[in-house]
């Protein structure tokens, strides 16, 4: 089996996640506190005139009022902030409930995903020229293509039937679906921004890429990434945990807690995510010269199983993380975050999709072309009041 490892060796940035993964470093364990000589909200001073001020008028003031968190409680009538503390108890209720929700809602993917796996397996024999679709299984498929675009579906079906009756014997040779995975991530928005064109060469070998989850004392999942024998590396496969903190977020969701990769055993002078400078020196005593190698790291897919390393919490608290290296950092796990998920949520159960672009319709659903827009005429603008 892999040995697994975390680096701080950072993958490429890729394209700009929609969404924000809730991580350690942007998941503080308590409000943060206001920093010293920063001034605080402050309520209005109450005149002496103004001691018998009634709770209705109070409540009235607050709508103006800019207060921190607890600010607004100490100002409240007794009997309203006694109110508060009851539905702040009522809220701690409704998360344990959730968090049971989240659990069993777990439990019921690692259900479905033991009837998913006899379909992935077929589907894998498929790909590799192991078996061949079944007719039921193509007039199913030809099915979805005829929703999907009847015109369109019914050319290619003719198109195929009669080429099949003409196959060159290279045609005739070809087994499976060739670079299937490989198609399906580069029709990936994120995932094609992290793939060289070295890379390409090796993922050529890709072969499945499977879904399992963790054991039951630790919610989240792992990744693994089927390869045939290659000149680049000799693992079998690789592989990439996703691990969760037990507790809730303040959303409702799993806090990501860290990724660990596989270490990839690279053959010689094939590491892909590394890149070798040759330098010539001159002794000056001697005059001789010699030639020194020099390796540093390059954008690569695979830097995907080495993920970024995450300060610890105490680190964070006692300043000892520079604030801009922190942000860079935030940056790169929540990209690393929302890969794992998209492989998980996307690609591996509508591969088939990704392969022949079709994904790319529902990835794109709810994004706006600035093309769509025209700039307005003074005239035809008016302000809002």
């Amino acid at each position: 089996m892999a040995e697994d490892k975390q680096s701080s060796v950072p993958i490429s940035s890729g394209a700009a996640s929609s969404r924000i993964a809730p991580t350690p470093v942007n998941t503080p364990l308590n409000a943060a506190p206001i920093s010293q000589g920063l001034s605080r909200p402050t309520v209005p001073d109450i005149t002496e005139e103004e001691t018998e001020v009634k709770g209705e008028d109070l409540i009235n003031r607050l709508g103006g009022l800019n207060l921190r968190p607890t600010g607004i409680v100490e100002v409240l009538p007794a009997p309203v902030a006694r109110r508060v503390e009851g539905l702040k108890g009522l809220h701690a209720e409704y998360c344990q409930v959730e968090h049971q929700l989240k659990r069993e809602m777990l439990e019921l993917e690692k259900k479905y995903l033991l009837k998913f796996t006899p379909i992935f397996e077929r589907r894998k024999a498929i790909l590799l020229g192991a078996s061949e679709p079944t007719p039921e299984e193509v007039a199913a498929g030809e099915a979805v293509s005829a929703k999907d675009d009847p015109d369109g579906a019914a050319v290619a079906k003719q198109e195929r039937e009669d080429a099949e009756k003409n196959l060159s014997a290279e045609d005739k040779a070809i087994k499976g679906i060739p670079n299937f995975w490989l198609t399906a991530l580069r029709n990936h928005e994120g995932l094609s921004d992290l793939i060289t064109e070295k890379d390409e060469e090796a993922l050529a070998y890709l072969t499945d890429i499977r879904l399992v989850y963790l054991a039951d004392t630790t919610p989240g999942f792992k990744l693994i990434f089927d390869f045939a024998p290659n000149p680049y590396f000799e693992n079998e496969y690789l592989e990439k945990s996703y691990h969760y903190q037990d507790e809730l977020g303040e959303t409702g969701d799993y806090i990501y807690d860290r990724a660990v990769g596989s270490e990839i055993k690279w053959k010689e002078e094939k590491d892909l995510t590394k890149a070798v400078e040759i330098k010539k020196q001159r002794n000056k005593a001697t005059n001789r010269t010699r030639l020194i190698r020099r390796s540093h790291t390059v954008p690569s897919f695979f830097n995907f199983f080495n993920p970024p390393a995450q300060p610890t919490r105490e680190e964070i608290e006692n300043g000892e993380v520079d604030d801009d290296l922190l942000e860079e950092l935030d940056e790169k796990l929540e990209l690393d975050y929302q890969i794992g998920e998209d492989l998980k949520e996307r690609i591996i159960p509508r591969a088939i999709d990704y392969f022949t672009g079709k994904a790319l319709e529902y990835d794109l659903e709810g994004i706006e072309d600035e093309d769509d827009y025209e700039d307005m005429d003074d005239d035809d603008y008016e302000e809002e009041i």
